[in-house]
């Protein structure tokens, strides 16, 4: 995994809920994964757009892509269902206590 990729757990569980998927209206994505992970990585990474890896892609194309799903509600969307998840606790050391 690189250092600012999804693990395969965390994108089952919004891959669903992102638009441009097989067998839904509208244009399919070729690769909804790779945007996501272009996003999460400008974000961690406090770069510009302009400053993307190339692996991403044109980063005017990543960045618009990212204004479009803000405006129509996709990131709300997936930070509501997100929010709905419990965050498995690691386990201590001694029992319930440190």
């Amino acid at each position: 995994m690189r250092r600012y990729g999804l693990r395969d757990d965390q994108w089952e569980r919004i891959e669903d809920l992102l638009p441009g998927r097989e067998g839904h209206v509208g244009v399919t994505s070729p690769n909804n994964r790779l945007f996501v992970e272009a996003v999460i990585y400008r974000y961690r990474a406090g770069i510009a757009w302009r400053d993307l890896p190339e692996r991403f892609g044109d980063f005017r194309v990543v960045h618009m892509r990212h204004m479009r799903w803000s405006c129509s509600g996709v990131w709300a969307r997936v930070f509501r269902h997100l929010e709905r998840i419990p965050i498995r606790k690691p386990p201590t050391l001694f029992g319930n206590t440190l």
